[in-house]
Parts: C-alpha cells; structure tokens; sequence
C-alpha cells in the first residue's frame, strides 16, 4: 500500500533559526498570522552560537559553517512565498517536514536539496537508509566528493568570533561617525526596539530606532494598544533583512540610531502608518531625517490612524493644491517675507514658518507715557541692527531663483495685520529658514506644545539656532554690532548734485535696485558710496503705469503697456545687482543714464521687447545703433507698442500673402518594436516585414551551413556592422556594435529591430557581404508636440502607458517634421486614436508648442486635450498648473 500524498500548505517563510530550522508565517486571519516552526526532515545543522544569559549559563561558538547554512537558506527564502509539509511525529517535539521555494513542489526548488548540495548540511545517520532519501544522498555524495562546505578540509576557518558586548558604546558610535553599517535584523522586541547582528565584524546590538517611540509590549501585563501590531509591521517588512544601520546615540544598554532599507526608513513608515510617535530628545541626536519623521506623523495625524484616532489639530486645513508649489523669488519684503512668482504667472507673498527677523529695539515710553517715535528720515533696513545682513543674505541667495514652497500654517489675521501663509522654502536642497537662522539673522520663535502651527523644520531651526548661540554670531553677538549710514538724495535736488560729480566720473559703478516705480524709473542703492538715488533709464520712453496722484487723488490709470513694462523691469531688475553709469540729472533730482544687468542694456532690452521707444536724445549716444536695431525688430514682430503698427513693406507683404503650407497625412502601417527610457522609440513598416523575414531565413540558413566562426577571428570595433548571435534565441542578427569595453564584452544594436544587448566577442562575427547591402528594417523616430516629463518617476510612468498603447499592436504612422529623429504622430488602427493626444489627455505629458501653421489644428486637439488633463487634475497635473514660466504661454520668446 502506497504511502499517502503529503499535505501541501502555502506560506511566508518569516525567519531562519539555523540552517535546518524555519519559522514560516501562514494566512492572516483576522489579527497576527499563524506560525509554525518546521525542522527540515532528515538532515542536521551546524548549531549557531548562542550568548550567556540568565538561563543559559554557557556560551557556545558556531559550529563550522554554521552561519553560512543559517545565511544560505535566509537569503533563499525570508520574505518569500514558500510551500511546505508539517508532520510531527510521534514523541518528537516539533514539526518536521520538507520546503519549496515558490508555489509549485513538483517544479520549484527544494531547499533541502539546495543546502545538500552546498555542502552545508547533512544526512542524519536515522534516516540514510529511508528508500525516499536515496535522491538526497546522491546530492550529499556529490558535494562530499567535491569537497563543498562541511565536506573540506578548511572547516575551521568557517566559525564567526561573535562580540556579544562592546566595551565602550559612545566610542564605538563616535568611530563609525554616522556612517552606514551594513547589518541583519535578528529579532524585533516592539516596533522601535530591536537586537541587529553588525557586518562584517559580527558584534550583537540592541538599538533604539532614533526620533520615534512605538507602543510597549509587557510580557507580564497587557500592551499598550497597536504595541503587536507595530511589532508585526516591523516583522513583515525587516525581519532577518539585510539592512544598513547609523548608530546616533547611546541610550543606557541601548544604542540609538536610524535604519535604512533600500526600500526606505523604517521609522518614517512606522509613523506615517500611526504605529509611533516623534520623541524630541532622539529626534535631537539624529544626523539627518528628523524633518521627514515630523512630516510622516503629521500625515498620519491629519488622517487620525490608529494611535492618533482621537487626535484633534489646532491648524487650519490647507488644500493639497495649496500645500506645496514652486516659483521664482521676485522680491525680499522682509527678513522673513518673500515675493513670488508663480508657475501660472501669479504672485503671492509668503513667510517663512517659525521664525522672527530682527526688529527694532523698544526704546520705551516718553515722559507722557507715548511710545517715542521713530526719527525723521529713520530707514529700518538699514538702521535695525542684522536687518539689512538678513535681507542681504537673502537677496543674494534667493533673488531670480526658483524655489520649492511648502506651506506649514496660516497665520489668522489679527488687529490691523492680515493672515500669513507661514511656509518651508527650499532652494537648491538648503532650507531657507535654517540657513538663516544659523547665521544669526534671525531667531526661532517658541510655541506651546499643543500647538501645531509651526514649520515642518523646526528641530532642524532650533538646532541651527542653538549653534549661532554657541558661536555668538548675528543677533546674538554681544559686539560688533553693524551700522549703515546711508544717505538718500530722492525728491533732494540739492543733495543729487553734490553727488553728481563724481558719480559721473565713476563710470560703470555696482548698485542695488531697491524699488522700481515704472519701466525706466527704479531706486537703487549705491554701496561704494552709501547712497540712495533715484535713477531714469536713458535713451528711451516707456509708458508709465498706474500711479497715485499727487495730493492724495484717484489712482491715474497706466498708459499702453505702462504695466506691463513695470513688470518687465521688475523681474528683471528688482533686488539685482546691476551696473550703472550715470550722464546727467534732471531738475527733479533724479539721475540719468544707462543700466545693466549680466551685460544686458536695459534700455535696449525694454524697446526691443516693444515696452518703449527709441527717445530722440539716444541718437548721439554710443547706444543709438542698438536701440534702433532693437526698435526695428519690434516692429517687425508686431509686438508691445508695435502690436498695431502698419507699414508698407513688400517682402513682409510677400511673406504674409504667401500659401500656408498644408499638413499632408499619409499614413504608413507600422509596429513599435522597442521603447527606449527617454521616451523614443522603434518601428517596423509592416509592409516590409516580408523582406525582413526572407532576409533573416538567408541569414540563418547561411550561418547554420556554414561552422560557427572561430573565438577570437572577429575583432570588433565601435561603428561596425556585424552578425551578433541573440542572447534569448541563439540566432543570428544584423547589428551595429556601439561600444567595446577592455574586457571582451560590445555593446550592440540589433538594426532590424530596434533592441540591444552586451555580448561577448565571441558572439559576434563578419557580417555576409550579401546581406550588408539592404538598408535596416527599423527606424527611429519621436512622438511630434510631445513633451516627455523631467521628473524621473513621472518619465517612467509615461514611457510605461506609451508602452502600453503601442507595443504588440497595429499602428498608423505620419511623419510630421524632419530632423534627427523624425517627429511623428501615431493612430491605434483599431481605435482610430491619436496615441500622443491620449497621452496628452492623460496627464501623463505635456504638449510642445510649435508655431508652424500646418500643425495648428493639431496643436488645437492637443491644446483642448492637456486642458481637460489640467482641469481634470490627472497625473502630472494633480499638484495643479505645473507650467514652467518660461513656457510660450507666458510670452517668452523662442
């Protein structure tokens, strides 16, 4: 009678004891997974270490080759799905039974067999002889005769020299200095305390995760709530994983410190998954990555999971599409204020959270109890002690740069003070706010700790804060406090003309531009000569914008185009450093002459963008024939001032009446054989796919008639045509090799098909003169009006879907611009659907803008298709309008 088939069950295996015992993770159901312990049936185990405890008064060393079964078989199968037998036999005290990586015995590996194999197991004496092992003892007698593992004749030199304890904790932390140890998580304790085994030197730790703590496991009592399922977060994800660990602090018997996963932090999860809290004092040691920590409990806060069910925010709701965005700063208001311009061409004036700029000191009551008023003429950005050192250090950092907003609070109105968006500003990965803070030019200010409202940095600012006190430096230097004495000549003609003379003998001189009150009238401030003037630019006429009136009348509306050219000067000028030489001065005061910025004439640059005209007195200056080039082309481009200008011109007449060239669609039948990362691709015309499969059968019958070449009688080289043998069919191909690297490997480009792969030399030879001559039978090419996102992960995503609508099926091709590769569109024959304007309507990319006219009812579909992606909030346009500033919808100039 046959012995009855085993009972298969499918599981997670969870941990490896040691190299012949396995704790495997069953179903879910309802709370926790079952377990089960599984000794694998008929082989023994080198025994693992094991440390001197309370009951266990002896240490053991590793037998040989111990931890290489133990990591052989966790490498194998921790985290993975396993299918399993259990038997426990009589009067035995576990389940024994056999494992199979994966979900099918009859196929999948056996891990009995693999570790016989190995060397790194053996047969138990008891079972030998069982008519079932005969296969296993083959596998053992082949590793005996080779010499493997447990077989050799090294055996000893395969125990590991354990360090259970470390005699010094803060040396050792202060040696490794935040850097990475690669180690193995053997044991999680609750879901922020485990024990680790550090690599390569074997020393036992029980560390602390930095910044969090996680609901307490009692052994004698109830948990706290969420204590299991922390642990079983922290299980399911890291259990017996290699790891790398930074040691930060040292805790008692505890080490404290971050661990990392190429998968991501740990803490952050266990946060963000309501399994912890943030601890400040931890928080304090961390060498980086206490902000995210704060942000991922904010998320999980806001969203009242597990232990924050009950939480209750005192902050205002912020919208997502709100919550973060990006701009470019156009101005400093203040020490902690800024002016930005927004993707979609608005601006809006932000705060920095958390902190306070310097401010003037209190001088205190008079004799009548008033506050004594400030002096005449009192200039605060220069008079306040670190106020101008705050804004300059700003303007010098900020000014014209593209920022990353994320807003942390809004400040409610108060008294006569409107709201504040209090925000976390970025630039080029330094944190604005504590850039400040740690040059002393500003302080942090102190909430309650129920108080939610504060920047989503602020460990990081009071830290910064704590280390400008320790340096006494800014607002907290006892001396050597700075002083400005600056002098300001505007609406003072007298005072203008004293300075006159030798501001004009200067030349080319350094200024700042303070403020800019039309097109070609700003303030700057001259530092060489600590002055503030007021300054025309020369040469030109600009219409002025709206203005208040004189006495305090209705606001006089602006001239044509007088707003726009405030604009323009604004953001070209404001808060830069710019060069000026000064001619004259008129009766007002104000000086006269011309200004640059980066060798840009402003003067030239305002007419030439139809914002102002060519003023009589530029024709004796060395500037005319640039302002008249400039006005000239304004004109000709219709643009500004210029919009309505008409004038006789018959080759502009010629060119305006000449045909429009129409969009000819001819279709080709194609497939798309291969799509590369950045988005172009590969096609065959299906109508040469026969020539291509003739000529592929002479190409494989000619080299299966013929002896494979020689190693070694083709030496490639970049740029060659070759035969290159196909890694996945063992076939022969045409192809082009791209690159040779020094140790014997091409990199080749299969020309028919459009794919790629490294060969060997060896698979490679002289391509058959008779099959050089046709040209190859793929092309590449590019989708035509498409823009491909920057963003990595949003590029994947993109050339994913592409993927998707193109790759295995039949597709109509028209060729719409020539160039290196052609733009194309592409229609789905079976749908009739334009491939890039389904992507396009996807949120997956952006359309390009081209001005031809044969394209416009094209770029019309595309234009209607990104608006319903915009309006619909997809994909890229989820954070909301994304368009980059200098996009032509915003009036730059191709």
């Amino acid at each position: 009678m046959s012995a009855p088939a085993p009972a298969y069950k499918i599981g997670i295996a969870k941990m490896v004891l040691s190299g012949d015992t396995v704790i495997i993770r069953g179903q879910p159901q309802g709370g926790p997974p079952p377990e089960k312990v599984i000794a694998l049936s008929g082989i023994t185990a080198p025994k693992l270490a094991r440390q001197k405890t309370v009951n266990n008064n002896t240490e053991t060393k590793d037998e040989p080759f111990g931890w290489e079964a133990r990591e052989f078989l966790r490498k194998k199968i921790v985290g993975k799905v396993v299918t399993f037998t259990a038997e426990k036999p009589p009067n035995a005290t576990r389940e024994y039974g056999s494992i199979w990586i994966g979900k099918d015995p009859t196929k999948d590996e056996n891990v009995i067999e693999s570790l016989l194999a190995e060397g790194l197991v053996k047969i138990r004496d008891s079972s030998r002889n069982f008519p079932p092992m005969k296969k296993l003892v083959e596998i053992e007698d082949a590793a005996r005769a080779q010499g493997k593992g447990l077989w050799g004749t090294d055996i000893q030199k395969h125990v590991r020299d354990i360090k259970w304890t470390i005699d010094n904790p803060k040396q050792f932390v202060n040696k490794h200095n935040g850097q990475p140890i690669k180690a193995i998580m053997e044991y999680v304790r609750d879901g922020s305390t485990v024990r680790l085994t550090l690599l390569p030197d074997y020393y036992t730790i029980s560390l602390m995760m930095s910044g969090i703590r996680c609901p307490a496991i009692k052994q004698d009592g109830e948990s706290e709530p969420y204590a299991e399922e922390a642990r079983y977060f922290v299980e399911s994800k890291l259990l017996q994983q290699d790891v790398e660990v930074i040691l930060e602090s040292v805790n008692n018997a505890y080490f404290v410190g971050t661990i990392l996963h190429p998968a991501g932090n740990i803490a952050e999860a266990l946060l963000k998954q309501g399994f912890a809290k943030c601890v400040d004092w931890s928080l304090a040691v961390m060498k980086s990555g206490a902000a995210t920590l704060r942000a991922a409990e904010k998320v999980a806060k806001e969203s009242k999971t597990r232990i924050w069910t009950n939480y209750t925010s005192n902050a205002p709701i912020i919208s997502p599409k709100d919550k973060e965005f990006t701009g470019v700063v156009l101005e400093i208001v203040n020490g902690d204020a800024l002016m930005i311009k927004l993707s979609n061409g608005t601006y809006k004036k932000i705060f920095l959270a958390s902190i306070r700029p310097p401010r003037e000191k209190n001088n205190g009551p008079d004799e009548e109890g008033k506050q004594s008023p400030r002096p005449k003429g009192f200039k605060p950005l220069y008079e306040i002690p670190w106020m101008y050192e705050a804004r300059e250090f700003l303007r010098k950092k900020l000014i014209g740069k593209k920022v990353s907003v994320t807003v942390d609070y809004i400040q409610p109105a108060k008294d006569t003070y409107p709201a504040k968006t209090c925000c976390t500003v970025m630039a080029g990965g330094t944190n604005i706010a504590e850039a400040l803070v740690s040059k002393g030019y500003a302080t942090v200010v102190r909430y309650r700790n129920d108080n939610d409202q504060r920047s989503s940095h602020y460990d990081k600012l009071l830290e910064s804060e704590l280390k400008a006190q320790k340096a006494a430096i800014g607002l907290h230097a006892k001396k050597d406090i700075p002083t400005h004495r600056v002098q300001d000549t505007s609406g003072d003609p007298a005072k203008a003309r004293k300075f006159l003379p030798f501001l004009k003998r200067i030349q080319k001189t350094e200024a700042v531009v303070e403020f800019v009150a039309s097109g070609s009238r700003l303030r700057l401030y001259i530092p060489k000569e600590s002055v503030l003037v007021t300054f025309l630019l020369a040469g030109v006429v600009c219409p002025r914008g709206a203005r208040p009136t004189a006495g305090g009348g209705p606001m006089q509306i602006a001239e044509p185009y007088g707003e726009e050219a405030l604009q323009f000067t604004k953001e070209k000028c404001l808060q830069r450093d710019v060069h000026v030489t000064i001619e004259d001065m008129d009766k007002a005061g104000s000086f006269i002459g011309w200004l640059w910025i980066e060798n840009e004439n402003m003067s030239v640059s305002l007419v030439e963008h139809g914002l102002a005209t060519m003023h009589h007195a530029a024709e004796s200056s060395e500037y005319a024939r640039a302002i008249k080039t400039a006005e000239e082309n304004a004109k000709m481009k219709r643009i500004g001032l210029w919009r309505d200008f008409i004038e006789v011109d018959r080759e502009v007449e010629r060119e305006k009446n000449a045909p429009i060239m129409e969009r000819v669609v001819k279709y080709d039948k194609v497939i798309v054989t291969v799509v590369k990362p950045d988005g172009n691709f590969y096609v065959q015309n299906i109508d040469l796919i026969p020539k291509l499969e003739a000529l592929m059968e002479r190409m494989h019958h000619d080299f299966k008639n013929c002896s494979s070449p020689m190693p070694g009688s083709f030496v490639p080289r970049k740029g060659y045509m070759c035969a290159a043998r196909f890694t996945a069919d063992d076939n022969w191909y045409r192809a082009k090799i791209e690159k040779v690297t020094e140790d014997g490997y091409a990199h080749i480009f299969y020309i028919d098909y459009g794919n790629r792969e490294i060969l060997d030399f060896t698979r490679l030879a002289p391509m058959p003169p008779s099959l050089d001559i046709e040209p190859p039978y793929v092309s590449e090419y590019v989708l035509s009006c498409i823009k491909l996102p920057t963003d990595a992960d949003d590029l994947r995503e993109a050339v994913r879907a592409f993927c998707a609508d193109t790759l295995n099926k039949k597709l109509l091709l028209n060729i719409e611009s020539r160039g290196t590769p052609p733009a194309v569109t592409l229609v789905d024959a079976a749908t009739n659907c334009d491939i890039g304007k389904n992507l396009i309507r996807e949120g997956l990319v952006l359309m390009e803008y081209t001005r031809e006219p044969r394209l416009a009812a094209l770029m019309s579909e595309y234009r209607a298709a990104q608006e319903h992606a915009k309006t619909s909030r997809l994909n890229l346009w989820r954070h909301g309008d994304i368009t980059e500033d200098d996009a032509i919808e915003f009036g730059a100039r191709r």
